[in-house]
């Protein structure tokens, strides 16, 4: 096993969500085909693993960044088969580069297996998801919360964006439906489709602009705010609720969040012991490792020496 505690940067990719299987379907029609290869639908989504899970519907749904991207792998396809026909790969250090890139992709393969394995289940998840709730009831007691609901307007910071909000408010103090509004106007599309609802949320969750008037202006229930502006664009708030602090919350009302505590522990606990079990019988060589440092920090002096700024380091005014 090696003497050292596993590299920060191993833990964090080791720790890091599983990936999203997908599953091309048979004989998928090229999305551009070109004299000898071809970008395929299973291309896009194997390019699109190194993106969150959540985004890849957001990226992908439009045509038009489908189409940037096939191109762009094409593109790489093209000049990887240039690459090869002048031999370079060959080379020691684009091997080098071919065998951390195999190993990322079949060891992410792994762990995705590894993580289908060790998931707990739905039953066995809640059951520790309640023993975590009862054994740490602090975690779970109620601050001080609003429930609020919101209509972000379309432009930024922009007289047209500024005249559409106040031809809204105007529209509100009139006696128009928020939420009808909010599902028409608001940019917010997660909180539009709720008719601008953001349910209940503590100081510290919004930006400083919008928490000061959904915490300190608003007092009543049903108080419309004026135009906030924040980097978002400009709000329009309505307070629906008020919570004083004290308490804990229910169960139900953590359950979902504690299930996927207990999930993601279950996860990295047994990415951690995989981890630890790879290692063993390897052993770290600490004078190949200083001299590899050390010709790193030659090139530091030798920059500074030259007044170069060395790569990765802020410019200073």
């Amino acid at each position: 096993m090696m003497n050292v505690r596993l590299i920060p940067a191993l833990m964090a990719a080791l720790c890091a969500p599983a990936l999203t299987p997908v599953h091309a379907a048979p004989a998928e029609a090229a999305l551009v085909q070109g004299p000898q290869f071809a970008v395929t639908a299973a291309d896009i989504r194997a390019d699109s693993l190194r993106m969150p899970p959540e985004m890849r519907p957001l990226v992908l749904s439009r045509p038009q960044t489908v189409t940037q991207v096939a191109g762009n792998l094409y593109s790489r396809r093209a000049m990887a088969e240039t690459a090869l026909s002048q031999g370079l790969d060959k080379d020691p250090e684009v091997q080098a580069a071919l065998r951390i890139a195999r190993d990322k992709v079949l060891s992410d393969a792994f762990l995705l297996k590894l993580d289908e394995k060790n998931m707990p289940s739905e039953a066995a998840a809640e059951g520790l998801a309640r023993d975590l709730y009862r054994a740490k009831p602090e975690r779970f007691k109620v601050p001080e919360e609003v429930r609020a609901r919101h209509i972000l307007v379309e432009g930024g910071d922009t007289p047209e964006a500024r005249a559409e909000a106040e031809k809204i408010l105007t529209e509100l103090k009139g006696g128009a439906d928020f939420a009808a509004l909010a599902r028409e106007k608001s940019i917010d599309k997660g909180s539009a489709v709720k008719g601008g609802d953001l349910g209940f949320f503590g100081k510290g969750k919004m930006v400083p602009e919008f928490e000061k008037v959904a915490f300190e202006d608003l007092k009543n229930p049903g108080d419309l705010s004026g135009l906030v502006k924040t980097q978002f664009g400009y709000h329009i708030i309505q307070l629906q609720e008020r919570r004083a602090a004290g308490g804990v919350r229910p169960f139900a009302e953590v359950r979902e969040a504690l299930i996927e505590e207990v999930r993601a522990a279950a996860v990295q606990d047994a990415r951690v012991q995989e981890a630890q079990k790879a290692q063993q019988g390897a052993k770290l060589n600490p004078e190949a490792v200083k001299a590899l440092a050390d010709s790193y920090e030659a090139q530091l002096k030798a920059s500074a020496a030259a007044g170069k700024k060395p790569v990765g380091q802020p410019s200073g005014k």
